[in-house]
């Protein structure tokens, strides 16, 4: 599982700084749900992710993402982010941590996401994503 694991991860990391949302599509089941904001409606199925980053990432630019060591249950992970970047041409730092379940082919099925978004770049804290 860890290889499978860290592979979905790393796809993640590169679709987000390659701002590429059909690289961010192919890592979800056809039916997926992806909710970006606890108090907002999921996305819906590859079609809905990939609407989603192309809408979000439109603004992104220089965007480095660390991605902390995943905590796993079974098919159920979480894993913490940290991304520097320029929204609109600001500097902003958004670190936040996925929820996620997968399926048997490692495809994710359910992700939830919780971020916090601070202006200007700032480092991780020490011992961030252990």
């Amino acid at each position: 599982m860890s290889g499978t694991l860290d592979r979905w991860i790393e796809g993640y990391r590169k679709a987000w700084e390659n701002l590429d949302p059909e690289a961010a599509a192919r890592l979800f089941t056809p039916d997926a749900t992806y909710r970006s904001n606890i108090f907002e409606d999921p996305y819906h199925g590859r079609d809905g992710v990939r609407a989603y980053w192309q809408s979000v990432t439109g603004s992104q630019s220089e965007v480095r993402v660390r991605m902390g060591r995943p905590f796993a249950d079974g098919s159920r992970v979480a894993v913490e982010w940290w991304t520097t970047m320029r929204v609109a041409g600001e500097e902003v730092t958004l670190p936040g941590c996925l929820l996620l379940d997968f399926d048997d082919d490692w495809l994710c099925r359910h992700l939830r996401e919780y971020w916090q978004f601070g202006q200007g770049r700032t480092e991780p804290p020490t011992g961030w994503g252990e």
